[in-house]
């Protein structure tokens, strides 16, 4: 079997650093832990970076992920999304735009792109908005045929998600970056690294 390499740049918000986890690996180092090596050897380098929104990354992601990425590698890109772009007041349709530069400039550098969507918080009214914010991102995502994991809906009404943030001050502990990662592994994550999905 030809031997095949990866690398993996990570972008997000401090999501994507498991701030909160107990474990320190969030769920992208559960991911990865998670992830066989005997057919493919991955490098994975996260570049997370606390309340950020897509204008944000869309500012950022291709000067830090291009410095990652090798011509002797097969280039991917993980997005971290959150809904920090409601916070600052970004209209939905800007929200969309931002993504869609994202998703069209890797594209361009064939970099294949898997996007975890936002998860859901505790405020009602916030969910309702993130609710529009996660179909317009899945939407963005899915047309430009890249792989989009939504984790707003499973994990909407979920009782251990929704306990674990509560008695971690909003954001996820080991319990809710499980879930997490049990949704990426699950929705498409060896499908697109095109290797066997284990036992």
């Amino acid at each position: 079997m030809e031997d095949r390499k990866l690398r993996i740049a990570a972008v997000g918000d401090e999501l994507l650093a498991g701030l909160g986890d107990p474990r320190a690996l969030g769920w992208l180092g559960r991911v990865l832990a998670r992830t066989p090596q005997d057919a493919v050897a991955v490098e994975s380098y996260s570049l997370p970076c606390p309340m950020e929104g897509t204008e944000g990354l869309a500012a950022r992601w291709l000067d830090e992920a291009g410095r990652r990425f090798s011509d002797a590698h097969e280039n991917r890109l993980v997005i971290g999304l959150s809904a920090r772009d409601i916070e600052f007041g970004l209209s939905t349709a800007r929200s969309r735009l931002n993504l869609a530069n994202i998703l069209d400039g890797a594209s361009q550098n064939s970099v294949e792109v898997f996007v975890v969507g936002p998860p859901p918080g505790l405020d009602p009214a916030r969910n309702r908005r993130l609710a529009d914010l996660n179909a317009a991102f899945s939407d963005v995502t899915t047309r430009r045929n890249h792989h989009y994991v939504d984790t707003f809906s499973p994990l909407l009404n979920h009782e251990q998600w929704r306990t674990d943030l509560a008695s971690n001050g909003g954001t996820p502990g080991q319990a809710g970056y499980g879930l997490m990662a049990w949704l990426v592994l699950h929705r498409g994550w060896f499908q697109w690294l095109r290797i066997a999905q284990p036992e």
